[in-house]
């Protein structure tokens, strides 16, 4: 019980020891100031866990003087035991910021495969002429992180009625709610229609029901996830 508060302590003793070089180190401009970079590099890694060494030694030989049954072995090994947890905290701290900077940084819908598909279908209004291929069509993407080309689906054109249907497909790369599809025909105004899926895009068998804008075109979509139907 005894050894187990030393070496509590000597933790405290070897962060103390740290960051009290560190802020030394900075407050009086040691290093060398044409290259401040390697200066900050050498505090961090060389001089500041020096510090943290003499700070765990000095704790732990401060308290083993007020116990004269404390050998100079006892202290050593206690100082190593201090330095060996303070070690595993910076590794585990070091570990859950890389796992954190991976899921957060680069914020992929699917990290581990193919990306998602938005399917979808734009109804014009009765006389809007459209191609009945893929010239003259271009689909994009747009969101607050990137823009993605999409396709046409020339074989899942169809009339509903008078209105003229097309079909199509888009990439779903980022976990972002900021989603827009920009669909232009040549000749005519380009059309914006929001996408209003969540952030991760769940998967969803059905289309969604039509959303109609400004122009009285309409588009429903969905989201498709790789090995689903």
């Amino acid at each position: 019980m005894k050894n187990s508060s030393r070496i509590a302590v000597g933790v405290v003793g070897a962060v103390t020891g740290y960051v009290a070089t560190f802020v030394l180190l900075s407050l009086f401009d040691f290093g060398n100031r044409a290259d401040p970079i390697t200066s900050g590099l050498l505090g961090l890694f060389v001089y500041s866990p020096i510090g943290a060494i003499a700070g765990a030694v000095l704790v732990n030989w401060l308290m083993g003087r007020s116990d004269k049954a404390t050998s100079n072995g006892s202290v050593a090994r206690n100082s190593l035991k201090s330095l060996g947890i303070v070690a595993l905290l910076c590794v585990a701290g070091i570990g859950i910021y890389i796992a954190y900077a991976y899921a957060t940084a680069t914020p992929w819908l699917n990290r581990n495969g193919a990306n998602p598909l938005l399917v979808f279908e734009v109804r014009f209004p009765a006389g809007v002429t459209v191609p009945t291929s893929t010239q003259g069509i271009t689909i994009e993407l747009q969101t607050d992180l990137n823009t993605m080309p999409g396709e046409v689906t020339p074989a899942a054109f169809h009339r509903d009625g008078d209105q003229a249907v097309i079909a199509g497909e888009v990439e779903l790369a980022f976990r972002t709610s900021h989603r827009q599809l920009a669909v232009t025909i040549q000749g005519q105004p380009s059309r914006t229609y929001p996408i209003d899926l969540t952030a991760r895009a769940p998967h969803t068998p059905e289309f969604g029901t039509w959303r109609r804008i400004g122009d009285g075109s309409e588009i429903r979509y969905r989201a498709k996830w790789p090995g689903k139907s």
